[in-house]
């Protein structure tokens, strides 16, 4: 019996739909969420009863292993796949021929595609990147993309987060959250084994698999008192022979192929047999599984450890006999096994395996484990473990073990007496320590750097050392020293023909250059772009176009900024360079939120929101300008995260704009002093640094909050506000495309008449706090009738929620399903799920707790509600 198949027939239309849809090439993704238990495998293996004869079904699971396997769902689909596809998945080493196999795998289909990736919260770094590949093209594939996932095991940093953010820019995207069953369907399934329905209910809450195992454990009229004792209940009936052959392959997690299920229970047919007429296993001639992951749970945390560390070991031999074992399930077990000499022996092969599909946070797993035991490893091979480990740490933004690693990287190499080898892990450090946002520790490990490749005689390591060294001059504004040691790094790097360190300087002088005032700078930073380009070195390429990007958003060049923008993005978008794409869509949020479209702005700065520092920073700015200017509680909390970034950068680029938007909300607040204590000693620093942008919109704000400044002659249109010259700067920022500072000069008129246009623009953009303070200078100026703002509803409602919308979202604040949700609007449990989908699409929500989150942010609710 399987409640699952209960009050699901709207799921299974809206994916028949998305299949039809799909027919004309019309792709989608789908996603399927819920609790542990609540139906999404059996809507899965539903699907076919509701798909075009036509149709062709791909499922690939994500296991829950201690490192997931490389590509697994992916090499779950191997024999139903093409040959193409079948060996890029199994050789793993070529990411972009995997994609590009997986891409046409889905194109040349005559019939439409569904590709099912099972448990996706559990993938691994590869099988999501290919994912975030596909769902950003799937819309002109004749295919859909079902992703089912746990919404409620999603912690904020989780990797599926990034590609649930991609999800929800695609063109076509279903969300399908699962609801728990009603207490009509609880006691239809309740009858059938005359149990009492209330203490189904009372027990399982309508969790569809819950119910089915205590009904299925029931009989007698008595309800287990948990559902691990309905499942545990299920194995009284079998014989020994049944639940020892369960507790094996209890330890694995995942489907077992069928020859690790024979090597593990020889001759033990009729015990999986036994099982599956229990309900327990599924059976096929390929493999046997559970018939869901809480069964196996349950049996496996039964088990006493003694027990389970043996069944492991059993494990383990049968995968080191067999040949051409996954390395990754081999460490698993040896894990779970104790067995410290496995690790040592394949731990390191899996780390390279992972890393060479892109799974960095399997391969940083298994180097974590094998870092564990550090006496089975010589000095050398120990160092160069360390240097794997830190890099695979900073692909995945883990800084401190990265910083951690490089360091006793570092320590070794003193030891071994190799300059060569010493001089580049120092320029490493130093890379790693600066990402992390420790500028004092980037910088020292640049100068040691230097010291020893100046005497190690390879002339490649130390033009990227100078370039390193010119990078964070730059960065930290001393220009004439970086541009010295950029340009001895040009010199060497021209004589060794090695484009990308080439590039790299050249970025680092043209920035310095164009920083300093010098506008052959941008000629200088586009030559570095060009080079790139042309020797195919991408991350280069992308590095390039930041830069170029974001000069040109200081200097208010816009329209030039955007002739980038699009380019870049698509640069790395299709080159899988994640860490760049989300620096350059916080740039493109920078932009959205300079042209007054701040939802746009937001979108595209949440997904910088939980990354490294240089990008986190500015993503964490724009969302907390956004609130503060839309009067949104939370601003000056997300402030705070980003100040101590920048602090830590010592970046002027970084202190610069935090200081501002601190200054901005202080006076939004009335707090003159808090505008000073935020601005002042920042704007001494632009202004000893000569830094026109940065020093112009300080020494505005200090002028608002009375404190003095020097003259400024820069042209910029703040320096022009803080002389008075109101009108100039609105032209300059009108003529830029930046309409909440276009008004915010023009509320500065002395002329009633001009301040209530400006009043008229601040109110299209839901700028509370600005538009009050309009308000009240038009009735200080005898204005007798000064507009009133938005209605309050419209203001608390930046979502555009209905009525009925918004007494959903207080539903789901509470944490009610669906059914629940009915029985209060007295609306039926269709109607409902039609409202939460819309919910979800318009506050741009993945999930049904993300939704209430963002009500929350957004102010949807009064305080009392919250």
């Amino acid at each position: 019996m399987n409640g699952g198949f209960l009050e699901r027939d709207l799921e299974l239309d809206r994916l028949a739909a998305a299949v039809r849809d799909a027919v004309g090439g019309a792709g989608s993704v789908v996603l399927v969420l819920g609790e542990a238990g609540i139906g999404k495998s059996s809507l899965v293996r539903a699907l076919p009863g509701v798909l075009p004869a036509e149709a062709r079904l791909l499922v690939g699971h994500c296991d829950d292993l201690t490192t997931g396997r490389p590509l697994g769902p992916l090499r779950d689909l191997v024999g139903r796949i093409g040959t193409e596809l079948a060996r890029a998945v199994r050789d793993a080493g070529d990411r972009q021929r995997v994609y590009e196999a997986l891409h046409a795998e889905l194109a040349r289909a005559p019939h439409p595609t569904v590709l099912v990736v099972e448990d996706v919260h559990w993938a691994d770094d590869a099988s999501l990147d290919a994912l975030r590949y596909l769902v950003r093209r799937v819309e002109r594939l004749p295919a859909v993309v079902v992703l089912t996932y746990r919404d409620d095991e999603l912690s904020r940093g989780h990797p599926l987060r990034q590609l649930l953010g991609q999800v929800s820019g695609a063109a076509r995207v279903h969300r399908l959250p699962l609801a728990r069953l009603s207490r009509d369907a609880v006691t239809t399934l309740s009858e059938t084994a005359s149990l009492d329905p209330a203490q189904v209910y009372a027990v399982t809450s309508g969790n569809p698999f819950y119910v089915a195992e205590v009904v299925a454990a029931g009989g007698t009229g008595e309800v287990p008192p948990t559902v691990v004792d309905a499942v545990l209940a299920r194995l009284r009936g079998l014989d020994d022979a049944a639940r020892d052959a369960l507790e094996q392959l209890a330890v694995v997690p995942s489907a077992v192929q069928r020859s690790l299920v024979d090597a593990l229970l020889p001759g033990e047919d009729g015990a999986l047999a036994a099982a599956e007429q229990h309900g327990l296993l599924e059976v096929t001639a390929d493999r046997v599984a559970f018939r869901h992951e809480i069964i196996r749970r349950a049996v496996a945390d039964s088990l006493p450890a003694a027990r389970r560390i043996a069944l492991d070991r059993a494990v383990l031999a049968a995968l080191m006999a067999a040949p051409d074992t996954d390395r990754s399930r081999i460490v698993h077990h040896a894990a779970a096994a104790g067995d410290l000499d496995a690790i040592a022996r394949f731990g390191p092969g899996a780390a390279r395996d992972a890393a060479r599909a892109g799974a960095h946070r399997e391969a940083a797993a298994h180097l974590r484990l094998v870092l564990h035991r550090r006496e089975h490893y010589g000095p050398r091979e120990l160092a160069d473990l360390l240097e794997q480990f830190a890099v695979e740490s900073y692909t995945i933004g883990d800084s401190g073990a990265a910083v951690a690693a490089q360091r006793d990287a570092v320590e070794l190499r003193r030891g071994l007496g190799d300059l060569r080898a010493l001089g580049a892990d120092l320029r490493w450090l130093s890379r790693i320590h600066w990402w992390a946002g420790d500028a004092d520790a980037a910088q020292s490990a640049a100068r040691e750097a230097l010291r020893v490749l100046e005497r190690a005689g390879d002339e490649r390591l130390l033009a990227l050392a100078l370039s390193n060294t010119a990078q964070l001059r730059m960065l930290s504004d001393e220009n004439g020293r970086a541009i010295e040691f950029g340009e001895r790094a040009i010199v060497l790097a021209r004589a060794a023909g090695d484009a990308a360190i080439l590039s790299h300087a050249l970025n680092n002088v043209g920035s310095a250059r164009w920083r300093s005032g010098d506008p052959s700078g941008q000629r200088q930073l586009e030559e570095s772009l060009e080079v790139a380009l042309g020797a195919g070195e991408v991350e280069h390429a992308c590095r390039a176009y930041a830069n170029i990007i974001w000069f040109l958003l200081d200097l208010l060049r816009f329209d030039e900024a955007d002739r980038f923008l699009s380019p870049a993005i698509e640069l790395a978008d299709r080159a899988e360079y994640l860490g760049f794409l989300t620096y350059l869509q916080v740039e493109l949020a920078l932009r959205k939120f300079a042209a007054g479209d701040w939802t746009t702005a937001e979108r595209y700065a949440r997904l910088g929101a939980d990354v490294f520092p240089p990008a986190r920073c500015p993503a964490l700015t724009v969302l907390a300008r956004v609130r503060i200017r839309r009067g949104d509680t939370g601003g000056t909390e997300l402030l705070d995260q980003a100040w101590q970034i920048a602090l830590g950068t010592r970046e002027l680029q970084r202190t610069g704009p935090v200081a501002a938007a601190r200054a901005e909300a202080a006076w939004l607040r009335g707090d003159r002093a808090g505008v000073v204590a935020a601005a002042e000693w920042v704007h001494a620093r632009a202004r000893r640094l000569a830094a026109p942008p940065h020093r112009a919109e300080l020494g505005y704000w200090l002028t608002k909050a009375g404190r003095p400044v020097p003259p400024d002659d820069s042209g910029h249109p703040y320096a022009l506000q803080a002389a008075g010259q109101w009108d100039k700067a609105a032209r300059l920022w009108r003529d830029a495309g930046c309409p909440y500072e276009h008004a915010a000069a023009l509320a500065e008129s002395p002329d009633p008449a001009v301040k209530l246009g400006a009043l008229t623009t601040l109110d299209g953009l839901g700028a509370v706090p600005l538009a009050r303070l309009v308000r009240a200078e038009l009735r200080e100026l005898g204005v007798r009738r000064v507009p009133r703002g938005p209605h309050a509803a419209t203001r608390r409602n930046p979502a555009g929620l209905t009525d009925r919308q918004l007494q959903v979202v207080r539903c789901l604040v509470d944490g009610m399903t669906n059914p629940e949700i009915a029985d209060r609007l007295v609306v039926s449990v269709r109607t409902v799920d039609n409202h939460v989908r819309a919910v979800l699409e318009k506050l741009d929500a993945p999930t049904r707790r993300a939704a209430a989150r963002r009500a929350v942010e957004l102010g949807l609710l009064s305080r009392d509600e919250t």
